[in-house]
């Protein structure tokens, strides 16, 4: 998961852009970059670190030029390196820069065929890299002197063909302007904008839809599923379809709890579909629980939040925001390791106990991963004073790694690995547990955009759109994300920044 944004203005972008990031920095908290373009010259600035910390006055000032490209990054193929921030660049063809969110489910063998038959070379373990490189050397393939659109599209349908994974990709073209697209399934998010001004219209590619409703910029249109934008330097936009077999198969966990509520993905409202998701989860607790003794319901901010307070109205119990948020911490899902996820928790999270004491409290959260946070969660509502403590998960069980762009651990460190609802309820420590069906799951979003054909749901069901996802490849993936290898690559950055300090 990463936020991405590019931008071709009138005037200089570089704090549109800063201010686009500030948004997206929900997406990723490891680091942050951005890249301008004035003329022929290009800019830079990435580092590990908050959008606020990487960019001080000074670095903007020298982030000229009226288009431009940046991006939020929390790791999901790679390691934590400051290497591997984003945009990347190669100075062939034309000079090219580039911002990804997704990931390359056969970035292994596209490494070695840029090797041996592109004649280049990664300097690093990102896929985001390979992409890159598979763009330019397609680009360099197909274009003439002087760029045209068509070659750029004619590119990215190379690319389409070589490329299997998610990808929602931004990239800058020296003195030419801004290509955007996205991977034929339309797994991971990206829209289009504009806004209009006394000297002509800017046009932002971002992706989430709230990065460009504050800025001022209207929503044109989603990139769709092949498609590509390309948006040259005057302010001309083109676009085209750039792959043959195309289908909507959109992220439903965009929707459980990676996007902001006020964005709109694929056309589908996030906040009304988590809208939804509690009136279901409702209908199932009255079905399977008609007779409850709930009290009061809880959520565990900020995802569940908007799925509460539907769940509350329709069982008739108060909503009460029982566990108040430290919101200078980041987000725990996405903490490097276990250890450092533990001690966040407490960190994070802090309970009113008034709401707690002598009732029957029901907690809500958008999904239930490793359940280590969700278990120390229930002990403090327990410490609060709670007599029983209830839980609902608006999401289905998480059983199967995520290929495509989140670091989900290793399928073994899943709670829901080989356990059954009793078991589970029983390890996190509550009275009864209850997840959504992922039937109701889909049905939340589903009608809304008669494009969509389903969604990926790979995490629940096991089922990954692009194929080539066999036991070879996940034993590979979990052998990178388990606890153990990133308190390694963890390790090994903090040794890093150590020899930093003392040289």
């Amino acid at each position: 998961m990463c936020g991405l944004v590019a931008m071709v203005g009138k005037k200089a972008v570089s704090y549109d852009l800063y201010d686009a990031l500030t948004l997206l920095q929900h997406r990723g908290q490891d680091a942050a970059g951005m890249m301008t373009c004035d003329g022929d010259k290009l800019h830079l600035r990435k580092e590990n670190g908050l959008v606020r910390d990487v960019f001080s006055q000074d670095q903007m000032d020298t982030l000229k030029g009226s288009m431009g490209i940046a991006h939020v990054r929390y790791p999901t193929a790679g390691t934590a390196s400051s290497a591997e921030a984003q945009p990347m660049y190669v100075n062939s063809p034309f000079g090219i820069c580039m911002a990804h969110n997704g990931n390359l489910t056969n970035a292994e063998s596209l490494n070695e065929d840029l090797f041996r038959s592109d004649r280049r070379h990664i300097n690093t373990s990102s896929d985001s890299e390979v992409l890159l490189n598979v763009f330019a050397h397609e680009l360099q393939d197909v274009s003439g002197l002087r760029l045209q659109p068509e070659e750029v599209f004619e590119a990215v349908k190379r690319v389409h063909k070589r490329a299997i994974g998610a990808y929602a990709v931004v990239a800058l073209i020296t003195g030419y302007g801004i290509v955007g697209f996205r991977d034929p399934n339309g797994i991971r998010p990206i829209v289009l904008g504009e806004r209009q001004g006394p000297s002509g219209s800017d046009y932002m590619i971002a992706s989430e839809s709230v990065a460009l409703g504050v800025l001022g910029f209207n929503l044109i249109d989603d990139i769709g599923p092949g498609e590509a934008v390309y948006i040259e330097t005057n302010g001309k936009v083109h676009r085209q379809q750039c792959a043959e077999n195309v289908s909507w198969n959109p992220c439903i966990f965009e929707h459980v709890y990676l996007a902001r509520p006020d964005s709109i993905i694929d056309g589908v409202s996030v906040y009304k579909a988590r809208l939804k998701m509690g009136e279901k989860l409702a209908d199932k607790i009255l079905r399977l629980h008609p007779d409850n003794d709930i009290d009061v319901i809880i959520p565990i901010p900020d995802t569940s939040t908007t799925a509460a307070l539907p769940m509350a109205h329709r069982l008739g119990v108060k909503y009460r925001e029982g566990l108040v948020k430290n919101r200078y911490v980041g987000r725990t899902f996405i903490m490097p390791g276990q250890e450092e996820r533990h001690k966040s928790v407490r960190r994070k999270l802090n309970t009113v106990e008034l709401e707690f004491r002598g009732k029957n409290v029901l907690l809500v959260d958008d999904s239930i991963v490793r359940g280590t946070t969700s278990r120390q969660i229930v002990q403090m509502a327990r410490d609060a004073g709670a007599t029983k403590v209830y839980l609902a998960s608006a999401a289905p069980p998480v059983r199967f790694p995520n290929v495509y762009g989140i670091d989900m651990p290793a399928a073994n460190e899943f709670v829901a690995h080989d356990q059954s609802i009793d078991e589970i309820a029983e390890y996190i420590g509550v009275d009864w547990l209850i997840y959504r069906d992922l039937e109701d799951l889909q049905s939340c979003a589903m009608g809304i955009n008669p494009r969509i054909e389903r969604f990926d749901c790979s995490i629940f069901d096991g089922h990954y759109v692009t194929g080539g996802v066999d036991d070879w490849y996940l034993n590979r993936i979990e052998r990178q994300r388990n606890d153990s290898a990133k308190e390694k690559l963890e390790a090994e950055r903090r040794g890093v920044i150590e020899l930093h300090n003392h040289a």
